[in-house]
């Protein structure tokens, strides 16, 4: 990355600002009269040729002013962002409005949309927090009528399975609830690649329920990655670089494709850590669909237990100073919520 003077530094931040603002071409007569700076037009223009040759800005078509790039935004987020936190009252309003819902995590997955797209202005995205690696939790078996026996698995992280069995003759109530107490004390808090060191069950019964209990649990394990939530689709429409293209309606296809939004959000936060936050500006050379936007990404839950992904994407010059403190409150107070409600149940 080439070092910027002083000066190149001040002047590309102050297009990145008034780019975010205006969605226009910044000249340098705009620069000098929108933030009094005490330097000749003349001498701006050398300098922001100056960062159009480094690759920060780029002139787009024929006008006198300037843009930044892919680059100049990148710099912008990794070497001139401070790191900024929401102001109090703000983290004090969505605190509430968590606090104020029904402790329920599909309402506190819809509520966590709703405040990151009002919050950024643009499109929000967050897969609920499921196990990343299926640990069984608790069975019931429950008697339905002549063989027909309702088996319902709880899985840590708060997934449930249910299930009709038919069994080869009619069981008793008393029974099923031996069979299950027993099942539980034997695979309390396991994950699945334990499962294949079991001793076998020397009751028949148990041997028949635990192998049907193992088959879904494989089952769960290898199709769990967490529903999605999706809010403020409207917000990049209305965006005027998008108004009368095709690159909005580009982008938001990735989140009607389902596995393709999946991908790119595993992929985006694999090295990541709990709270850890990526950037994607213009798709990273990777996802050709983003290539006019950017995305703020972050994990929260609990590492080992229960995780999620959350973000938020928008035009490249989405306000990166108020969308990346804000993504990061939120996934904190995700993680909290999923500690307390199910690692600390």
């Amino acid at each position: 990355m080439i070092e910027l003077t002083e000066r190149q530094k001040t002047l590309l931040l102050l297009i990145i600002r008034d780019h975010i603002e205006s969605a226009k071409p910044a000249s340098s007569q705009k620069l000098v009269e929108k933030f009094h700076l005490d330097l000749s037009p003349a001498t701006i223009r050398n300098e922001m040729a100056a960062l159009t040759e480094m690759g920060y800005l780029r002139q787009p078509h024929t006008s006198a002013g300037r843009v930044p790039t892919e680059e100049g935004y990148r710099y912008f987020v990794s070497q001139m962002m401070p790191n900024a936190e929401l102001p109090e009252a703000v983290q004090h309003t969505i605190s509430h409005q968590f606090h104020q819902s029904r402790a329920d995590m599909d309402q506190w997955m819809t509520l966590a949309a709703s405040i990151l797209a009002h919050q950024s202005q643009g499109v929000s995205v967050i897969t609920a927090p499921h196990a990343e690696q299926s640990r069984f939790k608790h069975v019931e078996l429950i008697s339905t009528q002549g063989r027909q026996v309702l088996m319902v698995l709880v899985f840590v992280g708060g997934e449930v399975s249910q299930q009709i069995l038919t069994l080869a003759e009619p069981v008793t109530q008393e029974r099923l609830s031996q069979t299950a107490t027993r099942l539980n004390a034997l695979l309390a808090g396991l994950a699945v690649d334990k499962f294949s060191s079991l001793a076998t069950p020397s009751d028949p019964l148990d041997q028949d329920i635990l192998t049907l209990i193992l088959q879904d649990v494989r089952r769960t394990s290898e199709s769990n990655s967490g529903e999605i939530y999706t809010d403020g689709l409207t917000n990049v429409l209305s965006e005027p670089e998008f108004a009368e293209s095709d690159e909005a309606r580009r982008a938001l296809k990735i989140f009607e494709e389902r596995s393709t939004l999946r991908d790119l959000l595993a992929r985006s936060t694999t090295n990541t850590n709990i709270g850890g936050l990526q950037v994607l500006i213009g798709g990273e050379g990777e996802w050709e669909e983003l290539r006019q936007c950017s995305m703020v990404i972050a994990r929260y839950g609990v590492s080992g237990i229960a995780t999620g992904t959350l973000g938020v994407l928008g035009p490249m010059r989405m306000s990166y100073t108020k969308t990346i403190p804000t993504v990061r409150y939120v996934a904190g107070l995700l993680s909290n919520l999923v500690n307390d409600t199910i690692v600390g149940e």
